[in-house]
């Protein structure tokens, strides 16, 4: 599964930025699609996941209640909407594939990332 995300870019405290991850290859149902990030000095972080129907998103406490994922099979493509953005969210965001829901915090395949700046 090759993944290629976009979107990000630098904005202000209190902006909105929509992430794109544009999927192909070979998937099956019972794959998940998750963002995670990274800030610089820290650990990769999960951030949401959702189910190959787009259904039953689950949330990072950090981000909830501002992000929303969202998949479109048609367009191939996970959205990660991200509302009220602090300088907390700054970081370079991934966006990954679990193929096997036994391994629930184990992603197989990861993107290059896009790099999300929030200024105060």
């Amino acid at each position: 599964v090759q993944l290629v995300e976009s979107g990000g870019g630098l904005v202000q405290a209190g902006g909105s930025l929509r992430l794109s991850c544009v999927f192909s290859g070979t998937v099956f149902s019972s794959y998940v699609w998750g963002w995670f990030r990274q800030a610089p000095g820290k650990q990769r972080e999960f951030v949401a996941r959702i189910n190959y129907w787009g259904r039953s998103p689950e949330y990072a406490d950090s981000v909830k209640d501002r992000f929303t994922i969202s998949k479109n099979n048609f367009k191939n493509t996970v959205l990660l909407q991200m509302n009220r953005l602090a300088p907390g969210d700054t970081a370079r965001y991934f966006c990954t594939v679990n193929s096997d829901p036994s391994r629930k915090n184990e992603y197989d395949w990861w993107g290059q990332g896009t790099q999300v700046t929030v200024t105060s």
